[in-house]
C-alpha cells in the first residue's frame, strides 16, 4: 500500500529513461517475482504515465484494489552520480479514497506492507494509517520508512510518525541513512534496538555496500553484501524489503496467529532471510532502474 510513480532518470550523457517506480509499487512487484499472491494499493492517473504503470504492474501479475483518478500521475525526476545513487525532484499527489472501496483487500490480506512517501504526506498518509490499524488484528505489518526529506517540514513529527508505524509492525527494514537522519545523536544500532524494544519482532538495517543488520529478541546479526558490478541503486532497498517479507512469508510466519513464532525467530534463521535479501537486492542494483529479480535468479 502506498505510492506509485514514474521515475526519469537521468545521469551522464545518455537521454533521460522512464520507469515505473515508487517504493510500495516496487515492493508489491518484486513480491511477485519472487512468487507471491500481491495486491497494490496505490494510485496514479488516467494518462500516460498511469498506463505505464497499470501495464507493468498487469505484466508482473499485481492485482489492484483501485483503478486510476482524476489527478495527474506522480513524477520522480532523479539525477544519477557516477555511483549510480539518484537524487530526486518529485511531482507528487498522494491521497486514497475512503478505506471501503478497498476493505476486502485488507480483509483478505496475511500481511500488509507500507512506507515511503504514502506514510507522511496527506490527506494519503491518515488513510494509510488508518488501514494499517484496520489490517493489524489479523495481518502481519510490515513498513519500511524511506525516509525522503524533500517531503518533511518538521522533523520532530516525521520522527514521531515514523514511530507510529514502527509501534504497529511485525517487521521493519530502514537504512542505515534513515536512522541517521531521524536520530543524529544516536548510534545506528542503538536505534534499531530502541525501535525493536517499540514492538516489531525483527528491525532491519541496510548499510548500502557494507552488508546488513538485523535485531531480532534472540540476537543480532552482521551480513556481508554481495560485489556486483553497479548500474544503479535505484529499487535495491525495496528489493531487500520484498525479499525479507518472503523468507518470512517462505517460513509461514504471517498473519496475526504467528505473531508469537515471528518474534521468537532464532537468530540463524535472521541471518538466512538477510542473506537471501542481500543476493536479491544485489541482482537488482545490476540493472538499470527498479527492475528486481525473479526467485530464480537469486543466486
Amino acid at each position: 500500500m502506498g505510492e506509485g510513480l514514474v521515475d526519469v532518470l537521468s545521469g551522464g550523457i545518455s537521454a533521460p529513461k522512464t520507469y515505473v517506480g515508487g517504493s510500495p509499487l516496487n515492493v508489491s512487484v518484486a513480491l511477485a517475482r519472487l512468487g507471491h499472491a500481491v495486491t497494490f494499493v496505490g494510485r496514479y492517473g488516467d494518462d500516460g504515465p498511469g498506463t505505464m504503470i497499470r501495464d507493468y504492474l498487469q505484466a508482473n501479475s499485481v492485482r489492484e484494489a483501485l483503478g486510476p483518478d482524476g489527478m495527474p500521475t506522480s513524477t520522480a525526476r532523479g539525477t544519477l552520480d557516477p555511483a549510480g545513487t539518484a537524487t530526486y525532484d518529485f511531482d507528487f499527489a498522494w491521497q486514497l479514497p475512503a478505506l471501503s472501496e478497498f476493505e476486502s483487500a485488507l480483509k483478505d490480506a496475511q500481511l500488509v506492507h507500507t512506507g515511503s512517501i504514502a506514510c507522511v504526506v496527506e490527506p494519503g498518509a491518515s488513510t494509510v494509517l488508518h488501514a494499517v490499524e484496520t489490517a493489524r488484528p489479523h495481518a502481519t505489518i510490515t513498513y519500511d520508512p524511506n525516509i525522503r526529506p524533500t517531503f518533511v517540514r518538521n522533523h520532530a513529527e516525521a520522527v514521531a510518525q515514523a514511530e507510529r508505524f514502527v509501534k504497529l509492525s511485525d517487521v521493519v527494514r530502514t537504512s542505515d541513512d534513515d536512522l541517521d537522519w531521524l536520530y543524529p545523536r544516536r548510534s545506528i544500532a542503538d536505534s534499531a534496538r530502541a525501535w525493536r524494544r517499540m514492538g516489531p519482532a525483527v528491525v532491519a538495517v541496510t548499510h548500502g555496500s557494507r552488508g546488513a543488520s538485523g535485531f531480532v529478541e534472540n540476537g543480532e546479526v552482521t551480513v556481508p553484501n554481495r560485489t556486483v558490478e553497479v548500474a544503479d541503486s535505484v529499487g535495491s532497498g525495496d528489493t531487500f524489503m520484498a525479499a525479507l517479507i518472503s523468507g518470512i512469508v517462505d517460513r509461514e510466519l504471517i498473519g496475526s496467529a504467528q505473531r508469537e513464532h515471528l518474534r521468537a525467530l532464532p537468530a540463524d534463521q535472521l541471518r538466512q532471510i538477510l542473506d537471501f535479501a542481500i543476493r536479491a537486492a544485489a541482482v537488482t542494483v545490476s540493472r538499470a532502474g527498479a527492475n528486481p529479480p525473479y526467485r530464480s535468479e537469486v543466486q
